[in-house]
């Protein structure tokens, strides 16, 4: 029985939406599956989509209702595929209920990284533009132009390179030490600031390569690692628990292995 086009937007909490052999599906229903969703239910905010759900949920308590009258929930099979969810959901609860309370606070996390502030280094970075061919000697040729004041590095990036960053004249942004192939991040790190070099030789072809910009490592700040460092450290002291707990456990039930 359906009591009309949802909307559980403007519907209070636990509205009744529809009825399917007694038994009611709610507002709250709806809203609930869609959050079970995630990012893929946020096409089901609107009231036709909210209506989608609303059929669906419908449709699975008519299954259900006619699963029951067969009774097969008495059959030995989904009595054994209960027993085993029910094993999963009670150890997911056990765990949560374990490791939920356990957190470090925020100036135990201040003082790790002030006794650690050696592992909290930015990586060198750079930046540069290039242009990219497929031949040792086009890329000799484009170099002698440019160096003779024929062309500029980014015009001929714009007209000769393969890459897409040719639509920004060769640039290829800020990255950072390790993030380019071996040959190319080994130039580029080793140049200096305004240098052409190349070509280059890559799995990708033959570079020319004009560095723009280099930063060195430099210290990273509390406020940049603090939320990463805590989860980390909440991490390990919640893994610390668990070990601790299955030790004792160990201790109280028999466990023996085959």
């Amino acid at each position: 029985m359906i009591l009309g086009t949802p909307n559980t937007q403007q519907a209070p909490k636990g509205h009744v939406l529809a009825t399917v052999n007694g038994k009611p599906i709610t507002s709250e229903d709806v809203a609930e599956y869609i959050a079970s969703m995630g990012q893929r239910g946020q096409g089901l905010q609107s009231p036709e989509g909210q209506a989608k759900v609303l059929e669906q949920l419908i449709s699975q308590q008519l299954i259900v209702a006619e699963a029951t009258r067969n009774l097969y929930d008495h059959e030995p099979a989904f009595q054994a595929q209960l027993a085993k969810v029910k094993e999963d959901l009670l150890f997911s609860y056990a765990l949560n209920k374990l490791l939920a309370p356990i957190t470090v606070a925020e100036a135990d996390v201040k003082k790790y990284f002030d006794e650690h502030q050696d592992m909290f280094v930015g990586q060198p970075t750079a930046n540069a533009s290039h242009i990219l061919v497929d031949s040792e000697e086009k890329a000799l040729d484009i170099k002698k132009q440019i160096e003779d004041g024929s062309i500029t590095f980014e015009e001929a990036a714009r007209q000769f390179s393969s890459c897409p960053s040719k639509e920004q004249g060769g640039n290829l942004g800020d990255f950072g030490k390790g993030q380019m192939v071996p040959e190319f991040d080994a130039a580029c790190f080793e140049m200096e600031i305004g240098e052409l070099r190349g070509p280059v030789k890559t799995q990708f072809g033959f570079h020319l390569i004009r560095l723009n910009s280099r930063s060195e490592s430099e210290p990273m700040t509390f406020e940049e690692v603090k939320g990463q460092l805590q989860q980390q450290l909440t991490l390990e002291k919640q893994q610390a628990a668990y070990e601790s707990k299955v030790n004792q456990l160990k201790i109280l039930f028999p466990v023996n292995k085959m």
